[in-house]
């Protein structure tokens, strides 16, 4: 396929800016580009006329225009995390043979949006549509896990911490304890605490802006997996969920802190 080198140069150039270098002479285009003046000048003028190119009054460099945060947008507002999601659910559901849950935050609980059960599944409680208790879950203590203050307080307030196993959490300090623990991980664990004999693991899904938007799982019975080969469906889960999260616009967004 053939490249179009006005094209390829203005991209380029926009992919100049970042935090760093939010604003550019011609000069250090010029530069950075290893074009003539003439040349840059010509590429930037054409981008400032479609508003992906401003140029500072003050200064006279030049700086991102407000149609590349527009058209962000439309990206952004596009992306579907349940369609992004699926293949990957599938995928982690066939190499590990159980079952893999996305789950979304609504109000102070957190709701099945789908799940793929593998050949070797036998864990039929979880439903798309249904409520999940965010104490006693995997998918739950991720998605209040990076809550702000305000946020996780608003949650917690009047929350009900009911015991459905022996091992369920059943006060505050101890699941804010926990929600340390899987902020320094980076994961949770779901061991037995909301159906007895079912061990979940649940990640994060992060969007564009740093927020966790969504959480993926695969669900386990303890009688059927040990603790290696549900390191290794963690391991397997962590990189679906890099991927993911990257495709929601986070790893770009990361890039530009």
């Amino acid at each position: 396929m053939p490249i179009i080198q006005a094209v390829e140069r203005a991209l380029k150039i926009l992919d100049l800016f970042d935090e760093q270098d939010q604003e550019l002479k011609i000069t250090d285009i010029s530069a950075r580009m290893q074009l003539h003046k003439s040349t840059v000048h010509s590429l930037l003028k054409t981008l400032q006329l479609h508003g992906y190119i401003d140029q500072n009054p003050e200064n006279g460099r030049y700086r991102l225009g407000m149609k590349l945060f527009e058209r962000g947008n439309f990206v952004i507002h596009g992306l579907d995390i349940r369609k992004v999601a699926k293949r990957y659910l599938v995928d982690l559901s066939m190499k590990t043979g159980q079952t893999t849950h996305l789950v979304i935050m609504d109000g102070k609980e957190g709701v099945y949006i789908d799940k793929v059960e593998g050949p070797l599944a036998t864990i039929l409680y979880s439903r798309i549509g249904r409520r999940i208790p965010v104490h006693s879950s995997g998918v739950g203590k991720v998605l209040v896990a990076w809550k702000s203050e305000a946020e996780l307080s608003s949650i917690l307030a009047g929350y009900h911490y009911a015991a459905h196993t022996s091992r369920t959490i059943t006060n505050e300090q101890d699941f804010r304890n926990e929600l340390e623990k899987v902020r320094q991980q980076g994961y949770a664990i779901d061991n037995q605490e909301n159906e007895p004999g079912v061990r979940c693991i649940a990640v994060p899904i992060w969007n564009h802006s740093g927020q966790v938007i969504a959480a993926v799982s695969i669900s386990t019975l303890v009688s059927r997996v040990d603790d290696r080969e549900l390191e290794h469906f963690l391991h397997l889960l962590k990189e679906a969920a890099d991927e993911m999260s990257e495709q929601m616009g986070y790893g770009v967004a990361m890039r530009n802190l």
